[in-house]
């Protein structure tokens, strides 16, 4: 199953250069954090909107990623609040597992939507 992150644009372009992405979530490394958040594609929009609603759209892209390509372990954790576990990348994400970009998009309020 695709895994998806949303990343900064200029963060993953930093990662493209170097051969790996650092970046756990809005502010913080992989090492600070100990793991990279990650969504399934019904959960991308929730995250988008609770942690990146006052971004400007154009600076974000959500990084596909497949969970066979990466040399880091995944696992599903449990999160408070949450009604499905999320998974998390424990280690730095390999570029090469990111199979393409995604947009997220706002509806008519002004909320972040993925279709996946």
């Amino acid at each position: 199953m695709t895994i998806y992150h949303i990343a900064f644009r200029a963060d993953w372009a930093d990662a493209v250069a170097v051969g790996e992405y650092r970046v756990s979530t809005r502010g913080r490394t992989v090492e600070e954090e100990g793991f990279i958040h990650a969504s399934t594609a019904e959960q991308v929009a929730g995250v988008a909107n609770a942690f990146y609603a006052d971004v400007a759209d154009d600076a974000l892209v959500v990084l596909v990623i497949d969970p066979e390509r990466l040399t880091a372990s995944l696992k599903y954790d449990p999160v408070p609040g949450a009604d499905k576990p999320f998974p998390h990348i424990y280690g730095p994400l390999n570029v090469d597992a990111v199979t393409g970009g995604a947009e997220l998009e706002r509806d008519a309020e002004g909320r972040y939507v993925f279709a996946g």
